[in-house]
């Protein structure tokens, strides 16, 4: 019997001391119940509890990393789009994450969710596109409004990934090789524009000055005489043609 006894009170010594002694990590916050009221945090380190009487919830205060599954949308102009995005928040008053919502992480994905349709919805695609970093500033304000009263701080919202529907990135290939080609367009109209107002630009010189026109006529004669052809080339004077062109012979002008 009294093995028996002694046994008895060690285990029963063991319970007791197992519900009073807790540990409470460094990263951990303890919200302590008396009797089903809250009365204050504890932690980290050893913490004492009355048996039976107080209880413990244990919080995690470090950045939690959730993703938001992908939402299918439809943009405000009218296209339809698959968005998912990461949210990045931690848990700033323990208290108000325990006794104001149940299961904070699950209530934080579930707004989150919402809150990226409602966004997506009321955005154009090429908001979503080209400027995604006002797409996340504003889910990032949102959320974390939301989520204030549960003492959840969101840090940051970034959207992921943007899937569009393959008819769309077809019509979307097509508009960018259209103005690709518009482009080589206009670069090779205004190269020839250039290129007449550079020739416009020396037909005046030379059309000044006499001898200059003597002088290209013959280096252009020249430069078919250096290649390896059978072609014989005589120079004809520039004054038998200069009364086809409307030009007087000097001595006229005279």
């Amino acid at each position: 019997m009294n093995l028996i006894l002694v046994f008895a009170i060690v285990i029963a010594a063991f319970i007791l001391l197992t519900a009073a002694i807790k540990i409470v990590k460094e990263y951990e916050r303890g919200v302590i119940f008396r009797l089903g009221r809250y009365v204050g945090l504890r932690g980290p380190g050893l913490i004492l509890l009355i048996p039976f009487i107080e209880t413990m919830v244990k919080i995690d205060l470090r950045v939690v990393t959730m993703d938001v599954p992908t939402q299918e949308c439809i943009t405000m102009d009218t296209v339809t789009v698959k968005v998912d995005a990461v949210v990045y928040f931690r848990v700033m008053k323990p208290e108000d994450a325990v006794l104001n919502v149940e299961q904070y992480v699950r209530a934080t994905s579930l707004l989150s969710q919402t809150t990226l349709r409602n966004v997506v919805g009321q955005s154009d695609l090429e908001d979503l596109l080209a400027h995604r970093d006002k797409i996340n500033e504003k889910l990032q304000g949102l959320i974390d409004e939301g989520t204030e009263p549960w003492g959840i701080k969101v840090s940051m919202v970034e959207v992921r990934d943007v899937e569009l529907p393959d008819t769309m990135q077809r019509a979307m290939a097509a508009q960018a090789e259209a103005e690709r080609e518009r482009r080589a367009k206009v670069v090779h109209a205004q190269g020839e524009f250039e290129a007449a107002q550079k020739l416009a630009d020396a037909a005046k010189v030379i059309s000044s000055q006499p001898s200059a026109l003597q002088l290209r006529y013959l280096q252009t004669l020249g430069m078919i005489s250096t290649e390896r052809t059978n072609t014989i080339v005589f120079p004809l004077p520039i004054e038998l043609i200069r009364p086809f062109l409307g030009e007087s012979t000097p001595e006229k002008k005279k």
